[in-house]
């Protein structure tokens, strides 16, 4: 009797068939926990029990000034020791505030998470540098601090690096099966907050691809001793996501193969408990990050495989604030006002600040820019209400023929800048259609889930994706992570306007796709984001993040 063989899916087909799984539909919202115990949420910080700690000052001030400057480097090269390492990873993912109302108190990150729930893991590569010393560090965001996880004896040698783990359980709890999708676009704003932290000294980020089980082993996320395979192994492992070279003054490349750069290291330390008892498990998320890893390893040195679009200059922003200033602000936005605008001006430059530019935060992009912008006006001073696209390469002509090509109601669609002198020609910002505002309030409300966050602000949007670039299953995690970079421009560049701006990662995924007539599957809705004026809750108190360290002045 005859057997029949075994098919190993297509690459990219496992990726492409979790997401078609992870949907919102207006009649069922993808599999999540039926109810949520508030008092059982997983362990929001992750310490090493055990291993040594390196307090780091808080620094940033020293190094401050203003955003608008980012694209530029400072006068004075700033050179990687502990005080520039310090203020580097508190504008990444250190703490920006405390909340609290009544008994409850939460922190704020400088990093944004889906749900405040920070997957993301930091963990520090360091060889040479003065006051830190040589080997793997783990990054704790609560006190400021470095865990020595896996020190060894300094070579000589002068380069740093980052990598960034997942905690997926941390999301799942609450989300479900879509959690995946929201710890890569974590991922992404982690990367991107790195971006900004390291313009802001005159660095640089480059991705540097590591097969996944060469990460995991050189982030000692496969030591067994640390991380058992008990019945809840799936609450308490880490997943490797990227690895990321930063690009100093002084500094070189980073080692080439990792885990035999710590072969002679002493590990120390275990890792805390996130979740002792867990009530759920989703295993579609184990197998989808385990099908997505990367396996490839080239390029090694950071050199991308592709080219930005030559896009002119980003504009010089006016904003006086500070980038430390503006990093450390940033909020997402809880409610909006409808009786406010924006200014045209600044909405233009919102836009111009998610075109791929080879400067924070797309310096950390992986792949080739594959999203564009489905937008949702709302209450642009001079723009009439109506939906538009933003096409965010100059060959995107796929995307702008793909969107209601059979809608009559986007029969009279034309570029923005054919109407309005103000709207720079090379943005390709295109009106597809002119709605009035009660139907594009409508509209944006019902797709994001029905928040009145995506109807209330001055623009709301979805970034669409072009899924023919998810040639293997781990295409489909730098396509989510290129979606977090663009919220992470659109968070900074919301915060200098003097408006907010919030990621909205639950909307009805097909219905979007619906409304502006796509039907070719190319094109997915991966991330809404919205912007506008907020309402501030005075009844939450706020605290400084480090109430016990005193901050350095400039």
């Amino acid at each position: 009797m005859s057997e029949t063989p075994h098919t190993s899916p297509a690459p990219g087909e496992l990726a492409r068939a979790y997401h078609a799984r992870t949907k919102h539909r207006f009649e069922a919202f993808a599999e999540g926990p039926g109810q949520l115990d508030w008092d059982a949420q997983p362990a929001a910080f992750r310490h090493y029990v055990g291993a040594p700690v390196l307090d780091l000052p808080l620094a940033a001030e020293r190094f401050e000034r203003s955003y608008g400057a980012l694209p530029h480097k400072p006068k004075n090269e700033i050179a990687p020791d502990l005080a520039s390492l310090s203020a580097l990873l508190e504008l990444s993912f250190g703490l920006s505030a405390w909340k609290s109302w009544g008994p409850s108190r939460w922190a704020l990150r400088c990093n944004p998470s889906s749900g405040n729930l920070h997957p993301v893991e930091a963990y520090v590569f360091s060889a040479g540098l003065p006051g830190v010393a040589d080997g793997l560090h783990h990054y704790d965001p609560e006190q400021h601090a470095l865990e020595g996880r896996a020190l060894r004896p300094p070579a000589g040698e002068r380069w740093l690096a980052v990598g960034l783990s997942s905690v997926m359980w941390r999301e799942a709890w609450k989300y479900g099966e879509r959690a995946f999708r929201y710890c890569q676009l974590d991922v992404g704003h982690a990367v991107g907050a790195l971006a900004y932290a390291a313009a802001l000294l005159g660095w640089e980020i480059a991705p540097l691809a590591r097969p996944g089980d060469e990460l995991a082993a050189a982030l000692g996320l496969d030591r067994e001793a640390d991380f058992p395979a008990t019945r809840y192994a799936y609450t308490e492992r880490e997943e490797p996501e990227i690895l990321l070279a930063l690009r100093a003054p002084g500094l070189g490349d980073p080692a080439n193969d990792l885990p035999g750069w710590l072969a002679a290291a002493d590990w120390q330390g275990q890792p805390s408990q996130i979740d002792p008892a867990p009530g759920y498990r989703w295993p579609v998320i184990d197998k989808t990050a385990a099908a997505s890893r990367l396996l490839r390893c080239t390029p090694q040195n950071g050199q991308k495989p592709w080219a930005f679009p030559d896009y002119p200059p980003l504009p010089a922003h006016t904003t006086p604030h500070g980038a430390a200033e503006l990093i450390r602000q940033r909020r997402s936005g809880q409610r909006f006002d409808p009786k406010t605008t924006l200014d045209k001006a600044a909405f233009y430059r919102l836009l111009e600040a998610t075109l791929p530019r080879p400067l924070a935060p797309f310096s950390g992009q992986e792949a080739a820019p594959a999203i564009h912008l489905l937008l949702f006006v709302l209450r642009v001073d001079g723009l009439p209400p109506g939906l538009y696209l933003l096409p965010r390469t100059p060959d995107a002509g796929a995307a702008a023929e793909a969107l209601g090509a059979a809608d009559q109601r986007f029969a009279g669609r034309c570029l923005v800048a054919d109407i309005d002198e103000a709207c720079p020609p090379h943005l390709g910002l295109t009106l597809l259609g002119a709605l009035g505002l009660q139907e594009v309030q409508r509209l944006a409300r019902a797709l994001s889930c029905h928040q009145d966050i995506a109807a209330t602000s001055a623009f709301s949007l979805g970034m669409l994706a072009d899924f023919a670039t998810v040639a293997d299953d781990y295409a489909y995690r730098a396509l989510l992570r290129e979606a977090g970079l663009i919220g992470q421009a659109l968070y900074l560049e919301a915060e200098a306007a003097g408006v907010r701006g919030t990621g909205i990662g639950c909307f009805f995924d097909d219905p979007v796709h619906q409304a502006v007539g796509l039907t070719d599957p190319r094109w997915q809705s991966v991330y809404h984001f919205t912007v506008g004026t907020p309402i501030v809750d005075a009844r939450l108190e706020t605290s400084p993040p480090y109430p016990d360290k005193q901050r350095d002045q400039p």
